[in-house]
């Protein structure tokens, strides 16, 4: 029998303390703010611990991106990545082409395809990212490229590199926040039932 997880209150937000099965809302959970960029939610797991000692195969974030914020910097990856956007409007920039999305499209980006979202239209879009985890912790994961599609939304690094402190370095650092009302459609204050 699969043990329950437990989960602790981060001070931010609910975190995974324990392996299991668990139930979490949205909501109730630790978030990232990036000023200027993006609200985050690492569903599974925001470093290297979490990510491989509860969450080995599969990583997950919810992104909400205000228009004309970029959800990365320009980049491809030895593993797929996948988006689904859940609201909004934001634009997809792969290998150089620009496509306007609309909720419910889906993107995939195959192992080695250079890509970026970024917020689009009057309002945050709300987009599910999802990517296996297996060979990228015992290897390189990928590489920021220099984009000329990418840098017209000041999403490409300055040089191509593996080095996110360089690809990150006119970007605030993010820090650790609550969920706030309005960054979710339909979400209101917290739960009073985590």
């Amino acid at each position: 029998m699969v043990e329950e997880a437990k989960l602790e209150d981060s001070g931010n937000g609910l975190v995974v303390a324990s392996q299991g099965w668990f139930v979490m809302n949205a909501r109730d959970a630790r978030w990232f703010e990036q000023p200027g960029r993006r609200h985050s939610l690492p569903l599974t797991g925001c470093d290297e611990y979490e990510a491989e000692t509860f969450f080995p195969m599969l990583g997950m974030a919810i992104r909400v991106l205000e228009p004309g914020a970029p959800m990365s910097i320009y980049h491809w990856e030895t593993e797929a990545e996948d988006f689904l956007v859940l609201a909004g409007t934001p634009i997809a920039i792969v290998e150089e082409q620009e496509r306007q999305l609309e909720q419910w499209d889906f993107v995939h980006c195959p192992p080695g395809a250079k890509h970026v979202l970024v917020g689009g239209g009057d309002g945050p879009s709300v987009i599910l990212a999802a990517s296996s985890r297996q060979f990228q912790k015992d290897g390189p994961w990928g590489f920021y490229t220099v984009s000329e599609a990418a840098a017209r939304y000041g999403a490409s690094p300055p040089e191509t590199t593996q080095d996110g402190a360089i690809a990150d370095r006119d970007w605030p650092a993010s820090h650790e926040s609550r969920h706030q009302e309005g960054w979710l459609p339909g979400a209101g204050n917290v739960r009073s039932d985590p």
